[in-house]
């Protein structure tokens, strides 16, 4: 139609020279510029382009269509359509006027770049342009296209439009753009999605299968290829990576049609080339590419359940790559990288794990030969994505504490690696690794799932120096998680790995030694431990294979470890002439490293004998340490030896003392720690004496002696310890130093400069006797013994009262004004002054020691009675006498202190809040929001939470006050609830903080309920809503957060085999921990006592009141979800209390229990209430009539609940054992039974029939003959159970709930304890796994005794070794691996991609038809007409099948539906590549006649009197589809425009499909019939 309007214009116009001018005038539109192409184009196929043509076009061009691209660069409705008309129309002016206007504009636009209207206008002319004439400028146009490209940020016509044209105009604008993209670097980082971009733009160049020998062809090229791979694997956006699709699919089809050899560039390796094609293997190649090219394909839709049957096809890429003749790769392995990366990079982390699961289990079943480019990919991609956590997640089914499958995996996978390696790469290998795990920052779980995989290898020499500073930097990485277990883990499997790995000629024992100092000691090696016997085993084998290492520059030594050790020994002791006297302290990391040499020494040289030789330890031990013991010797005579000296000294000692002892082991029974011992306390009188002349004697002068106070006072702690384990005999050294230590310290506390301003030296001298002071207290507390000896105890008791506790620590004058310095032995001099940073410190230490000091005095005068105000002059103990003036004072102190110094003073409080809750209960609440709100600071502090905390509850709920506040109900007793319900709400967020509470109370309580303060344990009444919450406690963690426990387990199942479960102390932190304080604590109570027993039942009536209040909550709640958890655990509680329930008390409870019972449960919590109630039943049969009448409501209220009461009845021989007359109950049970036999419902007819087939086995075993009236029914009702009909269904269901393990194994008697109710039947009834708490959990809670009834623990059954039934059907994932194990499917799903566009996402402005035709789409004749129906959802499935089957166009009655919502969602984008036309339904009349005018058969898809069947008809080319409405169908006026009815056979009942199936139906016949049209026209 536009031809013939342009040629009616022309016939009109005699001049088209003027036509042209009368075009341009005006105002500029769409339309203009539309109808200006128009004629430009038919006067350019009639050949008219000379004379004054020529220059019209040249004004045109110039004139008019330049500056209207640039008033309309793309922008608003109209610019789209303007861009098109007016670069059509520039191309057309550019042939009529000749080739110097296109080179004129193609100049002009150049300087212009990058705007929007000169790329256009660019693209309109260079098809102008001629190959020789202008090849210059075309080179120019086409490097400045490249280069605008690249920059990433061009115009989308660049790719779209103009580096296409530029490709097809001419050979040297090709070359060029070929040129210019591999000089700026083809292949580079970073630049991935630009190039494709132009790779893509000039794909049909590039690869052509007409392409001559001389043409470029990109498939030689190397770094075509590393740029396609690198829009595989790594590009972040789908656009990248399907413009990389597109040129390797491109590539594969012009190879196949070309039929020629061919082979990319050589390469640097000895591999195969990233690309080739051979025609003897052409079959193999395309199955190869078609397969790679599908597996890229579906991995675009991340979604797992389409992923997983193609994976097996990865598979077969393998082994197409390797040839069977000699084991070579044939296709290079970067291809099959690829699609590791791409699965990596998912954002699906399911198909992550799924990737990398894959390429682990790769090597089990396939050995393939050695690559570079897998060796790089190991140490590369495949380390990134290990370290995501998420990962390392257990499978479904899978039990708690068994690893991850993942990293069991990651440990076979690196063992097979490893030894598939070529010799000579090993070692390059195993470094990269582990250099590559040093390069970041690991979260804890991936850390030590890779240093067991490390450890796991065999051994071989493969790391040297190098290699050990590696694991020494991986080391690093693991100090920063917070996870204490795992971190101990990982380090003792990375100390494994470097025994496993290091080659010993290549490290010295000084190289070990730095290694091994940077484990920590106390978390991964100690004596005592198998990781420890394995290193002395190692040190002992290679310890003359060591590379000789130098002390002192003494080379060509023995390398023998005693001599090594020897040698450190002594020049550690021996202090060097070139180190300064500093004044400082030195570091403590050479004496921790002298300290495990030596017991490492020590200890190899014991393995050396077969049997133990206490003389011989002791032979080696003075070998080692006899220039220490000479030099502690002489520390209490000579007064000169060097200070540093002294400090490395006691340093050592310290250390020695500390590591000594064994783990997991009794010291006694260990013969170094013993010789060890005796060998320092032979030096105690010397050091002791030294420890007395530098506390006491004015010889500590600056803050930073202040460390060595500290060193000083944990060598005297250490001499006590161990003097008192040794013998606490009159006149030991220390007994003679404690009392002219304590005397001095008081003395000097006393002694004030007379009114001066004190000096430095005297104040640190202050705070050294008030350290030394609260060292002795502490070691008093510790050791009883002290105590008896101390007949000084009055004065010194006196002095502590009287410290002026809230006086601070003045500030002394600075040197300079007191003209003092401190001369050091090297004739240098200290200068200091106490404004520095370090004061503060000195400050906040000063008053911390002098609360532990108070608090050791409190502690010592507890009962004393307070004294009043008036009687304050006459006290003999201010301090304990004044209780609110010295609880005021703490209350001030808590304000100045830092948080790792306020323990004292809650110790203070302790003692202090009990004398005065009764007169002075707001000072006291005061201290318990102060307390508190410090506590609540410090939530996200590791290091000071836990000792302030567990400090906190000890002051906060001592048993005193608890009672105190329970008695006067004030608002201390309030307060402190509220407190306790802030606790448990913080123990949600910080898992063990609960468990610090529930643990003290209840070893409180429980050492009340054993005489020592009845009226403590009455008051637990008043606080038993925390027993509550803590047999109900219990959150439902993050992935995350369960994943850390799962791990953790894991480790902890480990055993000894990993030392850190031996060193690191169980914090018992986890949240069932709370829940077995609470149960072990219920266990302990006496039910004849009557405050215990008013306790439980309280708690009875508790828990049974929040089980019904978490049932109104929520009617339905779903498997494993919070309340499920809490109504589980109330029942289990329930059952633990039951032995404590009189009759009297179930009189008030048992209609509560009745009542769970119709509850809708989920089946654990069904099979607890069923439990109790037989053990009721079972103790108190007077509650049968009770149990009966709950069968007595109707079937519809009842419904399956009756299942539950059902269950009861099948344990009815339980039930009847304490009931003398059974003929009763018997008789009650058959005719229950056997009237809920006749049930409409299916689950409880079987309940029924197992209570009956139960009853009738009893009545027959016990012989009463009363029954045989029933024996008929009876029978036949069970043998009609046998002998089920039917499916199958039926009878398999009756013998699943036979078996369960409820009817078949389960004693309510034999098998109730603890391990049931907590472990077995939980595990069984197929709760979670995180609500199994397993007997030893029980046994290792030390913290609370176990009850004496050892029948509490141990099931009298064999229900534990059951496995749970599968009579409640769950559906059970597809478990990892499942599609591996399978052969490779035989068909998988695989959308349709169209390939024949390059940047379609880029050309969005482009009409439907010109994107269609881009996309190679094919487009019908058809046109749907869908003006009558209504609802959108209609519409847009409509749509959808309209776009996919091509038809021309959808007729709508409204465009405005295409925003609906609803159309969206089924569309699914359709309406993009569709056109669509609004008709209204008023107008459809007068559409159809005009498209009857242009040869369109309308059709209407209607049931008519004369249609036809769809089965018979044939649809024309030109075919118009009518549809009608939802309801009415075609109307009336509208059936007679029709041309033809079609109508579709059915074969049912109902008369009519939905108009969208019914329009679909019809759309497919006509596109089947069409393609057998063409099929037929082509043979």
């Amino acid at each position: 139609m536009e031809r013939v309007l342009a040629d009616a214009l022309l016939a009109q116009s005699r001049d088209p020279c003027a036509l042209l001018g009368t075009l341009c005038g005006g105002e500029a539109s769409a339309e203009r510029a539309e109808t200006l192409c128009l004629v430009l184009q038919q006067l350019e196929e009639r050949g008219a382009g000379a004379g004054a043509l020529a220059e019209a076009a040249h004004e045109v061009a110039k004139g008019y269509l330049v500056p209207l691209l640039h008033a309309f660069p793309g922008g608003g409705p109209a610019g789209p359509r303007v861009l098109r008309a007016a670069s059509a129309a520039l191309r057309s002016c550019a042939r009529l006027a000749g080739p110097e206007l296109a080179v004129a504009l193609a100049e002009d636009a150049l300087r212009e770049l990058p705007a929007v209207p000169s790329v256009e206008l660019l693209a309109a002319v260079a098809p102008c342009l001629r190959a020789l004439d202008d090849a210059p400028l075309l080179r120019r146009l086409a490097r400045a296209s490249v280069e605008l490209a690249l920059a990433g940020d061009a115009p989308p016509a660049v790719g779209a439009r103009l580096l296409p044209a530029l490709a097809q105009s001419a050979e040297p604008a090709l070359r060029a753009a070929w040129d210019t993209l591999g000089s700026l670097g083809l292949g580079a980082e970073g630049h991935t999605g630009p190039e494709l971009l132009v790779l893509s733009a000039l794909a049909e160049k590039l690869l052509s299968a007409r392409a001559r020998p001389a043409d470029l062809d990109a498939r030689l090229c190397g770094r075509f290829w590393r740029t396609v791979q690198a829009g595989l694997g790594r590009a972040q956006d789908a656009l990248t990576r399907k413009r990389a699709r597109y040129l390797l699919q491109r590539a594969v089809q012009v190879s196949a049609e070309l039929a020629v050899d061919c082979t990319c560039g050589p390469q640097d390796t000895m591999g195969p080339s990233l690309f080739w094609w051979s025609e003897k293997k052409r079959d193999k190649l395309l199955k190869f590419w078609e397969n790679y090219i599908l597996i890229m394909e579906v991995l675009e839709g991340n979604q797992i359940h389409v992923i997983k049957p193609v994976l097996p096809k990865l598979n077969s890429l393998f082994e197409y790559a390797v040839s069977e003749e000699n084991g070579c790769w044939l296709f290079h392995p970067s291809w099959h990288t690829c699609i590791y990366k791409r699965m990596f990079e998912s954002e699906n982390k399911i198909l992550t794990k799924e990737g990398v699961i894959h390429f682990l289990e790769l090597y089990e079943v396939k050995s393939l030969p050695y690559s570079l480019e897998l060796s790089e990919f190991v140490t590369g991609p495949l380390m990134d994505v290990l370290s995501e956590s998420c990962l390392y997640s257990r499978s479904p089914g899978q039990l708690l504490g068994s690893g991850s499958p993942l990293g069991l995996k990651l440990q076979k996978f690196l063992v097979t690696y490893v030894s598939l390696l070529p010799e000579e790469t090993k070692s390059h290998f195993l470094l990269k690794f582990i250099q590559r795990m040093a390069g970041r920052h690991w979260c804890a779980v991936p850390v030590f799932f890779l240093s067991k995989a490390l450890a796991g290898m065999p051994r071989c020499k493969a790391l040297g120096g190098e290699g050990l500073l590696a694991l020494r930097d991986v080391l690093q990485c693991t100090m920063i998680t917070h996870q204490v277990l795992l971190r101990g883990a990982a380090q003792c499997y990375l100390l494994q790995t470097a025994m496993r790995l290091v080659d010993v000629e290549k490290v010295s024992l000084s190289d070990v030694a730095a290694f091994l100092m940077s484990l920590r000691q106390e978390e991964s090696l100690a004596r005592g431990t198998v990781l420890w016997t394995e290193l002395c085993d190692w040190l002992r084998v290679n310890e003359r294979y060591f590379r000789q290492s130098s002390i002192s520059g003494s080379e060509g030594q023995e390398t023998s470890l005693k001599a090594y050790v020897k040698n450190l020994v002594q020049e550690f002791v021996k202090s060097p002439g070139w180190e300064r006297e500093s004044g400082f302290m030195p570091d403590w990391l050479e004496a921790r490293l002298t300290s495990l040499m030596v017991l490492l020494a020590v200890d190899v040289e014991g393995m050396k004998t077969q049997f133990s030789e206490k003389q011989r330890t002791q032979n080696v031990l003075r070998i080692f340490l006899d220039p220490l013991l000479d030099a502690l010797g002489k520390l209490g005579t000579n007064a000169y030896m060097p200070l540093l000296k002294t400090d490395r000294c006691l340093q050592l000692l310290v250390r020695l003392l500390h590591s000594c002892v064994p783990r997991g082991s009794s010291d006694q029974d260990d013969e170094v720690s013993a010789v060890l011992q005796t060998s320092v306390m032979s030096a105690a009188e010397s050091v002791s004496q030294f420890v007395l002349r530098r506390l006491t004697m004015n010889e500590l002068q600056s803050v930073a002696d202040l460390d060595r106070c500290q060193l000083y006072l944990k060598v005297l702690a250490e001499l006590t310890s161990l003097q008192v384990k040794l013998g606490w005999k009159a006149g030991n050294p220390i007994r003679r130093v404690i009392s002219p230590l304590k005397n001095a310290c008081i003395h000097h506390l006393q002694d004030t400069e007379d009114g001066k301003e004190p000096t430095l030296g005297h104040q640190v001298q202050r705070v050294v006797s008030m350290a030394t002071l609260a060292a002795l207290c502490e070691a008093v507390d510790q050791h009883p013994v002290l105590q008896l000896e101390s007949p000084d105890a009055e004065p010194v008791d006196r002095f502590l009262s009287t410290l002026p506790l809230s006086q601070m620590l003045q500030k002394p004058r600075s040197e300079e004004q007191n003209g003092c310095v401190h001369p050091l032995e090297n004739g240098s001099v200290l200068e200091e002054s106490p404004s520095s940073p370090g004061w503060g410190k000195t400050v906040a230490q000063y008053l911390h020691d002098q609360w532990v000091c108070l608090a050791f005095l409190l502690r010592r005068h507890r009962p004393l009675s307070p004294a009043t105000e008036s009687d304050a002059q006459e006290c003999f103990l201010p301090a304990v006498e004044m209780p609110a003036q010295t609880l005021r004072s703490a209350l001030d102190v808590l304000t100045v202190l830092p948080a790792d110094r306020i323990l004292p003073v809650f110790r203070c409080m302790e003692v202090l809040v009990p004398q005065l809750l009764a007169s002075e209960e707001s000072l006291c609440i005061e201290s318990f929001d102060m307390a508190w709100k410090i506590i609540s600071s410090l939530s996200n502090t590791q290091l000071t939470f836990w000792p302030n905390l567990k400090a906190f509850v000890h002051f906060v709920f001592d048993h005193e006050i608890l009672a105190i506040a329970a008695k006067l109900k004030g608002q201390a007793y309030f307060r402190i609830k509220e407190i306790m319900c802030k606790i448990i709400e913080m123990s949600a967020i910080k898992t063990g903080v609960f468990n610090i509470l529930i643990r003290h109370c209840c070893r409180s309580w429980l050492a009340a309920a054993s005489g020592v303060s009845q009226g403590s344990f009455s008051s637990a009444k008043d606080y038993s809503e925390l027993v509550l919450e803590a047999c109900v406690f219990g959150t439902v963690f993050r992935r995350d957060q369960r994943l850390i426990q799962d791990v953790q387990t894991f480790i902890e199942n480990l055993g000894q085999d990993c030392a850190a479960n031996i060193i690191i102390e169980n914090t018992k932190r986890e949240d069932y921990y709370v829940r077995i304080c609470a149960v072990k604590f219920l266990c302990l109570l006496d039910g004849s006592d009557m405050s215990h027993k008013l306790f439980l039942e309280d708690l009875a009536i508790k828990l049974l009141d929040k089980d019904e209040s978490a049932s109104r909550s929520r009617t339905r709640y779903h498997e494993n979800s919070l309340q499920h958890r809490v109504k589980n655990r109330v029942w289990q509680t329930l059952l633990v209390l039951f032995p404590s329930f009189d009759q009297n008390f179930l009189n008030g409870i048992i209609d509560k229990i009745f009542h769970a019972g119709f509850t809708n449960n989920q089946a654990s919590i069904k099979y607890f209430i069923e439990w109790i109630i037989i053990l009721i039943l079972h103790k108190f049969p007077q509650f049968l009539p009770k149990f009966w009448d709950c069968f007595s409501y109707g079937e519809e209220k009842l419904k399956t609940s009756i299942c539950t009461f059902l269950s009861v009845l099948s344990h009815l021989d339980i039930i009847v054992q304490n009931i003398p007359e059974k003929k009763l109950v018997l008789k009650q049970a058959l005719t229950t039974a056997l009237q809920w036999c006749l049930s409409h419902n299916f689950s409880v007819r079987l309940y029924a029939l197992v209570a009956l087939k139960k009853a009738w086995h009893l009545c027959k075993a016990l012989q009463f003959e009363e029954c045989d009236a029933w024996t008929t029914v009876i029978e036949c009702s069970l043998s009609q159970a046998e002998s089920m009909h039917g499916a199958g269904n039926a009878r398999k269901n009756w013998q699943r709930i036979q078996d369960h393990f409820f009817f078949s194994a389960f004693h309510p008697l034999k098998d109730y304890c603890l391990e049931t109710i907590f472990y077995t039947l939980p595990r069984l009834s197929g709760i979670t796994e995180e609500e199994w708490i397993t007997l030893d959990k029980f046994t290792s809670f030390t913290d609370i005794p176990s009850s004496a009834g050892s029948q509490w623990y141990l099931s009298g059954s064999a229900l534990g070794e059951l496995s749970p039934g599968d009579w409640s059907q769950q559906d059970r994932g597809y478990t990892l691996g499942e599609a591996d194990s399978q052969s490779e499917w035989a068909d998988v799903q695989k959308k349709i991609i169209p390939w024949g566009h390059k940047a379609l996402e880029s050309d969005l402005e482009l009409t439907l038809q010109d994107r269609a035709a881009k996309l190679g789409k094919s487009i019908s004749r058809l046109i749907v007409v869908a003006s009558l129906i209504d609802k959108p959802t209609n519409l847009g499935g409509l749509c959808r099948t309209c776009e996919v089957f091509g038809a021309a166009v959808l007729v709508v009655g409204s465009l405005q539906c295409v925003g609906d919502r609803q159309f969206q969602h089924l569309s699914v984008s359709a309406e993009q590549w569709l056109p669509l036309v609004e008709v209204r339904p008023a107008q459809l009349t007068d559409y159809l006649q005009q498209k009857k005018a242009e040869g369109y058969t309308v059709i209407g898809v209607e049931q008519t009197a004369q249609s036809s069947d769809l089965a018979q008809y044939r649809f024309p080319e030109k075919s118009l589809l009518l549809l009608g409405n939802e309801r009415e169908g075609i109307p009336a006026n509208l059936i007679q425009q029709l041309d033809v009815c079609v109508e579709i056979p059915q074969q049912g009942i109902i008369r009519s499909l939905n108009v969208h199936v019914s329009g679909a139906l019809l759309i497919w016949e006509y596109t089947r019939q069409q393609l057998l049209r063409c099929a037929e026209l082509a043979s």
